[in-house]
């Protein structure tokens, strides 16, 4: 889905009910168990976590003039999409992460490198979502994404 939005609200207002109510349950969730020091924004069209230029003013190597992303939410065409960047950086998160979802899920876990894909809402284990939002300060994602830099 291509969603034009200037703040979260506005990018939930766009979506059909359904995915109203669980990506505003997601949001929720993350910014509950989210570390402070972390932004919430919009970001290459999703609702975004981010280190802001306020605290790592270097910002995302690809493009330094947008913030260091951590975590995104969106909602794709067929399925609910949860970014981690941390999770592609640091081979232990995704250790304890694919563990803890054998226990916390129903179905078979649909994940790319950083993209953790839900077909149905009723499958989003929202309690490990906010235990994985929980996982990474911002100067431990600092460390992390600088040293993967470095590879």
């Amino acid at each position: 889905m291509n969603i034009k939005a200037d703040n979260p609200e506005e990018y939930i207002s766009q979506l059909p009910k359904d995915r109203q109510i669980i990506i505003s349950e997601i949001r929720k969730v993350i910014l509950q168990n989210l570390p402070q020091g972390f932004e919430e924004t919009i970001q290459y069209g999703m609702i975004s976590y981010v280190v802001p230029h306020s605290i790592y003013p270097s910002g995302y190597h690809a493009k330094p003039e947008e913030p260091l992303p951590l975590m995104s939410i969106a909602s794709q065409k067929n399925h609910i999409a949860l970014y981690h960047m941390a999770i592609y950086a640091d081979e232990k998160l995704l250790k304890w992460f694919k563990d803890q979802y054998l226990q916390a899920a129903s179905v078979k876990l649909d994940m790319g490198k950083s993209c953790i894909r839900f077909k149905k809402a009723e499958h989003i284990p929202l309690e490990l979502l906010g235990k994985l939002a929980s996982k990474i300060t911002p100067e431990k994602w600092i460390t992390l994404y600088e040293d993967s830099l470095k590879k």
